[in-house]
C-alpha cells in the first residue's frame, strides 16, 4: 500500500532544535536554581492537586521529581493504569504526546497537561489515522492490533492496544481464538512477535527513530571490548541486533533483567533515558549505550528520542503555570476507551 507521507524530518528538527535550547538551559542551571525551581514545582503539585506520570526515556530529574511527589516513573502501560487510579485531578504526563491522550482516555475527568505538545513520537507520526484505515479496508477479516505508540483516533480504530510488555502474549491469545492479525505500527516489534508466535500476520511499515538506528556490528565490536557484558535489547530493535541478546524485552521488563541476570555490566538497546532507574535498581552495575553509529547511520536519535528530551524541569514548571492540555472530542475518548479497557483487563 502507499502510505501518507507525515514530516517526519521537519517535526524531528523542531523536536532536536527546542531539546537543544531545553537542555542548554538545564546545563547552564546551578545546583541552587535548580533546588529553588524544584520547590516551586512541588509547591505547585500541591497547590493544583497534580501528579506527575513520567516515562522511564524522560530526563532523570523529572524522573527523580516524580518519584519524589508521589507520582509514577514506568512504562506507557503502568503510566496508564497509574493515572486513571490516582485520585490528583491533574495528570502532568511527561512523555510523548500518544501517553498524553492515553491518560485523557482512560481519565476523561481528568485535566490532563504535558511539559511539551511538540513531544511527538515517529511511529505514531508514521501511522495516520487515514491511512490506518485504508490498511484495515485492504485486510478483511483481520482483527486489528495496535501498539500504544498510536494516536487515539487509530487507536479508536482498533480491536486491541498492547504495549511490547504483552503484545507476545495478546497475539498468542488470538491465535488460540483462531484470529489472522493486523499489526500496526513498528515493522520490528511485528517481526518480533511473528518469530516469537509463528502467527501470519499483516505488519505496518513504521519504525521508532530511536531503536531502528541501533547497530548489530556495534554491539559486536563493544562485545570484544567488553566480552562479559550481558546485551539487553527493546524489540523495536533490528533483527540482527535483538538477535544478540541475552534478554529481549519492554522497558519495565530490560530493568527487571538487568537486576536479575549476573552480568556486572550490560550494553543497553534502547533509550538511554532508562539508565536512571536501571542504575537505581542495579546500583553495582555498569550500563553501557549500544553503538547507533555505524555504515549509512544517520544517528538522528543518538540513543536518545529528540522528544522525550522536551520533558525537562522548566517545561514542567511552565505547563504547571500556563497549561498545555491534552483536548480530545468526547466520541473520540469512548472508543478509543474500548480496546485499551481490553489491554488494560488481559490476563493472559
Amino acid at each position: 500500500m502507499t502510505l501518507t507521507v507525515i514530516p517526519l524530518q521537519q517535526t524531528l528538527q523542531k523536536g532536536l532544535d527546542a531539546a537543544a535550547i531545553l537542555t542548554g538551559h538545564a546545563l547552564q542551571m546551578s545546583l541552587p536554581q535548580k533546588t529553588d525551581l524544584i520547590a516551586k514545582i512541588k509547591d505547585e503539585l500541591q497547590r493544583q492537586n497534580a501528579v506527575i506520570v513520567a516515562h522511564y526515556y524522560t530526563d532523570a530529574d523529572v524522573q527523580a521529581l516524580a518519584e519524589a511527589t508521589g507520582g509514577c516513573v514506568a512504562d506507557s502501560l503502568e503510566m496508564a493504569r497509574f493515572g486513571r487510579d490516582h485520585p490528583a485531578s491533574t495528570l502532568v504526563v511527561a512523555g510523548v504526546r500518544f501517553m498524553g491522550e492515553t491518560a485523557k482516555i482512560l481519565s476523561p475527568h481528568k485535566r490532563v497537561i504535558m511539559p511539551s505538545l511538540e513531544a511527538e513520537c515517529s511511529l505514531d507520526l508514521s501511522c495516520s489515522p487515514q491511512a490506518f484505515a485504508q490498511f484495515k479496508a485492504d485486510h478483511p477479516g483481520y482483527t486489528s492490533v495496535v501498539y500504544a505508540n498510536t494516536s487515539a483516533a487509530v487507536k479508536a480504530q482498533a480491536d486491541w492496544v498492547v504495549t511490547s510488555s504483552i503484545a507476545v502474549k495478546v497475539v498468542k491469545f488470538l491465535q488460540s481464538q483462531g484470529e489472522k492479525i493486523l499489526w500496526a505500527p513498528d515493522r520490528y516489534l511485528g517481526d518480533y512477535i511473528r518469530q516469537q508466535t509463528q502467527v501470519e500476520m499483516a505488519i505496518w511499515s513504521g519504525a521508532c527513530i530511536v531503536h531502528e538506528e541501533f547497530k548489530a556490528q556495534g554491539i559486536r565490536d563493544l562485545l570484544k571490548i567488553y566480552p562479559d557484558a550481558g546485551v539487553l535489547v527493546h524489540p523495536e530493535s533490528p533483527a540482527s541486533v535483538i538477535a544478540l541478546a541475552d534478554f529481549v524485552g519492554s522497558t519495565s521488563q530490560l530493568i527487571k533483567a538487568a537486576h536479575d541476570l549476573d552480568f556486572l555490566r550490560f550494553i543497553v538497546a534502547t533509550d538511554r533515558g532508562i539508565f536512571y532507574k536501571m542504575q537505581q535498581a542495579c546500583p553495582g552495575k555498569i550500563f553501557l549505550e549500544a553503538p547507533t553509529a555505524g555504515n549509512g547511520a544517520t544517528c538522528q536519535s543518538c540513543a536518545h528520542c529528540p522528544w522525550m528530551a522536551l520533558n525537562q524541569l522548566e517545561n514542567v514548571m511552565q505547563t504547571l503555570r500556563s497549561p498545555q492540555l491534552i483536548e480530545l472530542d468526547s466520541e473520540l475518548i469512548i472508543q478509543a476507551r474500548k480496546p485499551l479497557d481490553r489491554m488494560l483487563s488481559f490476563q493472559g
